[in-house]
């Protein structure tokens, strides 16, 4: 089958990685993809793997979701979304999916509804339309006002055959960040989370030991970086900061300057998950695909939740993980050099905690799921 991807991150790059990971299990299944991105270039996910086709691209102006900016940092005209909305409908008409995957929309990505609603409405006017579906993670920014779960609700039931939730219900059901109505439940298809193949170890056992500290790969994470660094003072544990994002050159020099010898200060690696098997505890955010490489890593692990500009996924991430061994939640206006370091030594006590028992396989389960309602028919 053909699949069409349609993703824009517009901070962190976890929303277009989740896609990739969706992509390669869709091509790994036979099937031809293609990735819609209209977020900022990341080369740093792209393996030349999965074709990709770039919009025009925004990005959010930090954690300010109402302002869009263009790579050159100026706010966004009408005249650039319709570039990219014309965009959007030609790789559309060009590819012509059998299954079309919009990622997060319409549960969030409201500023860009335009382009979603156009491309869903050329979708839905074919004499043979594709399989629609959303795809969303385990947990979502809550609505902050009742209309727009409504306009969600309204968008699934008008354009949409399912809405595919990457998580373990068990564990982060949706209700614990969304008001689920009667009217969405039916089109609720829970898949597991969705990662990559678990990583081997790393073949120069590069981070034994070490205390790796991370903050994705978008520019946020720069207090977690700077209580790692006040921690050194306080222990002689080995650590390594792995710093990404635009500005990751000034950053990781700024830092240098401040971490004593037995802290590493680089940018983000690719190898970044074989490390962690290798670790004595990772230090980061609790973004979705950093806490599923925790997951499967079993590495001990101190989630310090973004939570700027009122944002509340990480934090109810962190808490849902947090009751498991090893796994400690340390919210940001708690985060001082004495905290991290105690919670650290906790976590490293901890009895190391089993690999097997959280599903892992969503993005091979999401291709199941659209195959069998594909052939079947809509």
């Amino acid at each position: 089958m053909k699949v069409m991807i349609v993703v824009t991150h517009l901070l962190g790059t976890g929303h277009l990685a989740r896609a990739l990971t969706l992509a390669r299990a869709y091509i790994a299944a036979g099937d031809t993809l293609l990735v819609v991105s209209g977020g900022m270039p990341a080369p740093l996910l792209l393996r030349g793997d999965v074709s990709v086709v770039q919009l025009p691209p925004v990005r959010s102006d930090g954690v300010d979701f109402s302002r869009l900016l263009d790579a050159d940092g100026s706010v966004v005209q009408e005249t650039y979304l319709a570039e990219r909305r014309d965009a959007l409908l030609q790789a559309f008409a060009a590819f012509a999916p059998d299954i079309l995957i919009t990622e997060l929309f319409p549960f969030g990505r409201r500023i860009l509804k335009a382009e979603f609603i156009a491309l869903l409405s050329a979708a839905r006017a074919l004499p043979q339309p594709p399989l629609v579906c959303a795809s969303i993670r385990d947990i979502l920014a809550p609505p902050s006002k009742p209309k727009k779960a409504v306009f969600a609700d309204d968008m699934i039931a008008e354009f949409y055959d399912a809405a595919l939730v990457h998580s373990d219900e068990d564990l982060t059901p949706l209700d614990l960040s969304w008001p689920v109505s009667e009217r969405l439940r039916p089109f609720l298809r829970y898949t597991g989370f969705v990662a990559p193949a678990p990583a081997t170890a790393h073949p120069a056992q590069t981070g034994l030991g070490e205390i790796i500290v991370s903050a994705g790969g978008g520019d946020v994470g720069g207090p977690v970086y700077e209580a790692a660094i006040a921690v050194a003072a306080l222990t002689d544990r080995p650590m390594r900061l792995l710093v990404g994002g635009a500005f990751a050159h000034s950053r990781i020099e700024d830092l240098r300057r401040h971490a004593p010898a037995h802290v590493i200060v680089e940018a983000a690696r690719p190898d970044f998950r074989q490390m962690l098997y290798h670790a004595s505890a990772s230090v980061s955010l609790c973004g979705y695909n950093t806490a599923l490489d925790i997951l499967q890593a079993g590495t001990p692990a101190v989630f310090v939740p973004f939570d700027e500009g009122g944002e509340v996924e990480q934090g109810l991430r962190a808490t849902a993980l947090a009751t498991q061994s090893g796994i400690a939640a340390l919210p940001r206006a708690e985060l001082t050099a004495e905290s991290l370091c105690a919670t650290l030594d906790a976590v490293i006590a901890d009895p190391r905690r089993p690999t097997n028992g959280t599903s892992f396989d969503g993005a091979a389960r999401a291709v199941n799921f659209t195959h069998a309602r594909r052939t079947n028919g809509n």
